[in-house]
This record gives structure tokens, sequence and C-alpha cells, in this order.
């Protein structure tokens, strides 16, 4: 059952990742909460939907993921582009928001892992 809810938030936080980026400078005050859950999300999966050999696999590409889209954003590149740009750039920092918190729990419970006296 914990697999199952930690699929279901992983597939519910990228499709709201995506909308919430495409349609986010439209919500007014709802946007605030919909990046919070977003970031609930994250951390559920963080949480429920990572453990064993894959932590490593996931700890790695969720910081190249999150070094990539912070190195586009800061230079101000995506926004720049005419048409989509702010459209890609919200997506990917709705991204950020759904994956540095499951990053940050996943890496917190191998710190533990490594850190218990054997």
């Amino acid at each position: 059952m914990e697999k199952k809810v930690g699929e279901v938030s992983f597939v519910l936080g990228v499709v709201l990742a995506v909308i919430l980026g495409l349609i986010g400078g439209y919500l007014g005050t709802l946007g605030p909460w919909l990046i919070s859950l977003l970031i609930v999300l994250g951390l559920i999966v963080g949480l429920v939907n990572i453990s064993g050999k894959e932590t490593k696999e996931f700890v790695w590409m969720a910081v190249a993921l999150v070094l990539v889209i912070y190195a586009g954003g800061a230079s101000g590149t995506l926004t720049n582009v005419l048409y989509i740009g702010e459209y890609l750039s919200g997506v990917l920092n709705a991204v950020m928001a759904f994956v540095v918190p499951a990053t940050v729990i996943v890496a917190l419970k191998e710190i533990y892992t490594l850190a218990q006296i054997k």
C-alpha cells in the first residue's frame, strides 16, 4: 500500500508541476497553495518511494536535474525565449519545488543509514 501511495504521489506531483508551471501566473492566491502541495508530494515520494539500491541513483539524478534547472533559470535564458520562455521557466521551477524535498528526504535517509553503527 505504501508503494502505491508513493507511485500516485510521484505521478500526481509531475502532472501538477507541469500544469502549475503552465498556468501558475493565472492562479492568483491559489498558486502558493498548489506549490505547497507539490512540496508535500515531494516529501511523500522521498519517504515512501525511494529506498535501497535506487537511493544513490535518485540522489545523483535529482542533483543533476536541480543544478541544470537552476543554471538555466539563474541566467535568465529561459525567460528570454519568445512566447514559451515564461512557461518553460514556470514548469521547471515547479519541478524543482517537487524534486528538491524528495531529494532532501532521500539524502537524509541515506545519511542516517550510513551513520548507524554496525
